[in-house]
């Protein structure tokens, strides 16, 4: 909290963030304004709401604090910076960006918010250090709508690749360390991406479709087309990283591909193979200078690490449980979330760092440490103050349900 206390214009709300990201580590059954409230020992929600709606501080300003808290202490030279995006489920159409579309969340077209996130993974660990809202079409052309949420009236539409290379070229032009980026298929549809990259002589390791043409010193082909034609030799098994369950074993072939005229730098397309159902993933990559295959096995291993992340921050940190509609509050939780998270990333890579491991335990991990600090910090209240929330929660579900009748009354024929 001492990295991000001057971005607090008062002391008061400077104190009741310290709270809220206390509650979001706290063993809370479900975390939003109420939850934390209580857990905080006030006497009602309006407090944590008016940090997240009204109060004065600037939610940019900490996630650049969070940025340069986690590479000051996860920063390596072969860091990974990783491109992708979660979603979140809602019902309703009030929530700020939310409409029909496709989220990895569920799998398949669900009502949904959609966010790009740029997380920062090295040998140490991994952390999201910054993140976009994606804000749909059907918003930006609806000024009423964006205006009722508060959406900036300069806001303009972006695609999640667009998104995307503004994060990566900021943290670059902040200073971050790192010699990769990488993201799925959406990102490598944006040619600014890879030109801003190659410009800055930074590696990329793209996901990208079978039907991608690839040029080669023979003549272009789709990538699925040039992967089945490659010899038995051209394969080699090797480990993109160690998982949950042991090593993440794939047979995995590089090919040359030819560089645009005027361009200097070397491109490869990369292909994994799964050695038990034999299904294909293809990769787009480039680096400044030769590298060996080994090393970009390794960046596809890194990009994996964006799903622990959201699992962690979702399961650890509250970062899906926000019950908010406006632009404001969204980016104030959301970047509370990430400070939560960013603190157990960086105290689990810390203990592994520091401590001597033993056969019989496990490493540190987040959801381990959070258990641990929720259970020193779990403070005490009293039969008073569960009733008196108790009597509050009642009381606003009431007047809800009572709001509820007498709106449904009026909308009858």
């Amino acid at each position: 909290m001492g990295k991000v206390a001057g971005r607090f214009a008062r002391v008061e709300p400077r104190r009741r963030a310290r709270a809220f990201v206390l509650g979001l580590l706290a063993d809370l059954p479900r975390k939003n304004c109420w939850t934390i409230a209580e857990h905080a020992g006030n006497a009602s929600p309006a407090g944590m709401q008016h940090l997240l709606s009204r109060a004065r501080w600037d939610a940019d300003r900490v996630r650049d604090d969070i940025r340069d808290f986690v590479v000051e202490h996860l920063g390596d030279e072969d860091a990974v910076l990783v491109a992708d995006e979660t979603g979140d489920l809602k019902k309703g159409t009030a929530s700020v960006g939310v409409q029909r579309q496709y989220t990895g969340t569920a799998g398949r077209i669900e009502n949904s918010q959609v966010a790009v996130y740029l997380v920062y993974a090295s040998a140490a660990g991994h952390a999201a250090i910054d993140c976009r809202l994606y804000i749909p079409r059907s918003w930006t052309q609806d000024p009423q709508r964006c205006r009722s949420v508060g959406i900036p009236d300069d806001l303009r539409f972006a695609t999640k690749p667009a998104l995307a290379t503004e994060m990566i070229a900021q943290a670059l032009d902040a200073g971050v360390r790192a010699r990769w980026v990488t993201g799925d298929e959406v990102y490598d549809g944006d040619l600014h991406l890879s030109a801003d990259l190659e410009q800055r002589q930074i590696g990329y390791v793209l996901a990208i479709s079978r039907k991608r043409s690839v040029p080669t010193h023979a003549s272009i082909f789709p990538a699925g087309v040039l992967a089945h034609g490659l010899p038995k030799k051209a394969w080699q098994r090797l480990s993109a990283g160690a998982g949950a369950k042991g090593h993440r074993f794939h047979d995995w072939a590089q090919v040359e591909i030819t560089s645009p005229s005027g361009t200097s730098g070397h491109r490869w397309l990369l292909v994994r193979r799964n050695r038990r159902t034999g299904e294909l993933a293809y990769y787009r990559c480039y680096s400044p200078r030769p590298v060996p295959l080994t090393a970009l096995v390794k960046v596809v291993g890194r990009r994996w690490t964006v799903e622990e992340t959201f699992q962690a921050a979702k399961s650890v940190a509250g970062l899906d449980e926000h019950q908010v509609r406006r632009w404001v509050s969204w980016h104030r939780w959301t970047t509370l979330a990430m400070l939560a998270h960013a603190f157990l990333a960086v105290t689990a890579a810390v203990e592994r760092a520091t401590t001597t491991t033993t056969p019989e335990l496990s490493p540190l991990t987040c959801n381990e440490i959070q258990r641990l600090f929720a259970a020193l910090l779990a403070p005490a209240r009293d039969l008073a103050h569960r009733l008196h929330w108790s009597a509050w929660r009642r009381q606003h579900q009431a007047r809800s349900r009572t709001s509820h009748y007498q709106r449904q009354a009026t909308q009858q024929p």
